[in-house]
């Protein structure tokens, strides 16, 4: 029976290709990125930071002013004026800001999209480990079958007076844990479907039995570190973080520039009145004092922290993928290890043919199912890593 049960296992074990048979993990995730509700909260804030952003390249608004003096002493009519006048930077400052705005707009959708990804990230880690429990729960379920059956032989044994009391206890007790082991799988799947349900906004993922198949080899270190800097997200903020900081210095260098005034004049007193076009230009000696200097130090800091936070980036990116090539490694021994071997049968037929005493029995078999959760554990544990090292594609 456990020989039947690891072929099964195996069989389903690293064909993966992000795809499910009843629900699969793209399109689980596809369901996440539209409910989430913080990624929704963020495209709102998205929203209303490029609105903001854009408002700052509005021209000043018009002023319009009007005088009447009729007091005092005078022998015309009273006096009246009235002038309306446009305030506007120098225009080379709009073009300037555009970019910068255009900048902006850039550097939130990455931040935007860098968030996206975490939170499927973390959606697929947890796929990924309601896919072991599964495995675990059906291989579970079988061993306590197997458990029940040595409890039912040991007790018929126990009313024929042919063992002792103790023995038949322990019997007992390896049929109740391997209970309380799929009680406790269950309740850690409920947990995860809580989770996918919080992160798909409330709405319940009805995932059925997932069948998640993936290679386990990856490309080498420079090709997937190559393919990080063209797409990933965070690390193409950081140049984004830089160009905006420069596009800053352009904005203050040209805001040095004067502001202009265009505007229209009317003064009439008696019959004689006066009308004609006003022009102004600013002086600028104080406003502009230390802005330059303050961006073109941003600037510098920015390209400076580009570099320090790529390269502890990649030397994290480094850790993770030699993590992953021992990890790899090692659960391949593991596999090839139990792939032919059906200990657990041959342990049970020697036990039945009284070749081994319940204790050395158990004993034994726990000692090879161990070893399978862990291989289990060491599954859920690759995964997950290699989606870590690939987050970048979601």
């Amino acid at each position: 029976m456990y020989k039947y049960v690891v072929s099964v296992c195996f069989g389903c074990l690293f064909s993966f290709g992000l795809s499910a048979q009843d629900m699969g993990v793209d399109q689980v995730l596809e369901q996440i990125s539209k409910n989430n509700r913080q990624i929704k909260a963020y495209q709102s804030f998205m929203s209303s930071r490029n609105l903001a952003n854009k408002s700052e390249n509005n021209l000043q608004d018009p002023q319009v002013s009007a005088f009447y003096l009729p007091f005092g002493e005078h022998e015309t009519d009273d006096y009246y004026e009235y002038q309306v006048s446009q305030r506007f930077e120098f225009p080379t400052v709009y073009g300037a800001r555009s970019k910068r705005i255009e900048k902006q707009e850039a550097l939130l959708e990455l931040e935007y999209e860098s968030l996206r990804q975490e939170v499927l990230l973390n959606a697929k880690k947890q796929l990924l480990e309601l896919q072991v429990l599964q495995k675990r729960k059906d291989l579970e379920q079988k061993r306590v079958e197997q458990a029940k059956e040595v409890y039912d032989q040991i007790q018929r044994l126990f009313d024929a007076e042919q063992i002792g009391i103790l023995e038949l206890n322990k019997a007992k007790v390896a049929w109740i844990q391997k209970q309380f082991e799929i009680e406790q799988i269950e309740v850690r799947i409920e947990s995860l479907l809580r989770d996918l349900q919080k992160l798909n906004g409330g709405e319940a993922i009805e995932v059925g039995q997932l069948q998640i198949s993936e290679e386990t080899q990856l490309l080498s270190q420079d090709a997937i570190w190559q393919e990080k800097l063209a797409e990933d997200p965070e690390v193409k903020a950081l140049q984004a973080q830089t160009e905006l900081a420069e596009q800053q210095v352009k904005l203050e260098k040209n805001k040095v520039l004067p502001d202009l005034s265009l505007g229209y004049n009317y003064q009439g007193v008696s019959s004689s009145n006066y009308s004609g076009f006003l022009g102004g230009i600013s002086i600028p000696l104080w406003n502009s004092n230390n802005k330059v200097k303050a961006a073109q130090a941003r600037y510098e800091y920015e390209q400076s922290n580009s570099d320090f936070v790529q390269a502890e980036l990649y030397t994290t990116f480094l850790e993770k993928y030699q993590r992953y090539q021992l990890l790899n490694e090692k659960f391949l021994e593991y596999r090839e290890t139990f792939q032919d071997l059906n200990s657990e049968e041959l342990l049970f037929k020697a036990y039945e043919l009284g070749e081994l005493s319940f204790l050395d029995y158990y004993r034994e078999v726990e000692f090879y199912r161990q070893a399978y959760n862990r291989m289990l554990e060491m599954e859920k544990e690759l995964l997950q890593l290699k989606a870590e090292l690939l987050k970048h594609q979601l």
